[in-house]
C-alpha cells in the first residue's frame, strides 16, 4: 500500500498540482462550472497539497483567512485511504496556530459524517451550491477547561 504526505503548498509554485486534483475532482467528476471553481481567494489562501510517494499530488485543500476551510478534494482511487482525514487535520492546526476561533466548512452533504467525526457541527439547513447539495458546518477550536 502507497504512503502519501502532506504538505504547505504555495499557490506560485504549486498551482498547477493543485488545480489538476480540483479540476478532476470538481469539474470532470461533480460537474462544478469551470466559472466557480476558480475566485479571487486562491492567490490569498492557505493551500495544502497530497503527494504520493512519487511526489504525484492526490489531494489538495485550503483555508481563507477568515476560517473558512473550503476545496478538499481527493482524487478517486486515494479516497479512504486517510488522505481527506490528514489534509482537514493539518488545515486545523493551522487554523490555531494562526489563533482562529472558529473554522467553518460548507461541506456537501453526503459527507457530513467525515466532518462529524473531526467534531464539526451543523448550523443551518441543506442549500445548494455549484448545483450540489450542501451544509454548513462549524468547529470551535477553543479548548473546553475545568
Amino acid at each position: 500500500m502507497s504512503s502519501f504526505t502532506v504538505r504547505l503548498a504555495n499557490w506560485q509554485a504549486d498551482q498547477s498540482a493543485v488545480s489538476s486534483i480540483r479540476e478532476t475532482v470538481f469539474i470532470h467528476e461533480q460537474h462544478v462550472p469551470i466559472e466557480l471553481e476558480w475566485d479571487q481567494f486562491d492567490e490569498d489562501c492557505l493551500h495544502l497539497l497530497a503527494q504520493d510517494d512519487d511526489g504525484r499530488p492526490i489531494g489538495t485543500a485550503r483555508l481563507l483567512q477568515d476560517g473558512h476551510i473550503g476545496r478538499m478534494a481527493v482524487l478517486k482511487e486515494w479516497r479512504g485511504r486517510g488522505v481527506g482525514t490528514a489534509l482537514l487535520k493539518y488545515l486545523l492546526r493551522e487554523a490555531e496556530r494562526r489563533l482562529l476561533v472558529v473554522v467553518i466548512i460548507n461541506s456537501q452533504s453526503y459527507a457530513i459524517g467525515f466532518y462529524a467525526r473531526i467534531g464539526f457541527q451543523l448550523e443551518g439547513k441543506e442549500f445548494i451550491d455549484a448545483g450540489i447539495p450542501h451544509v454548513r458546518m462549524v468547529l470551535n477550536l477553543c479548548k473546553q477547561t475545568g
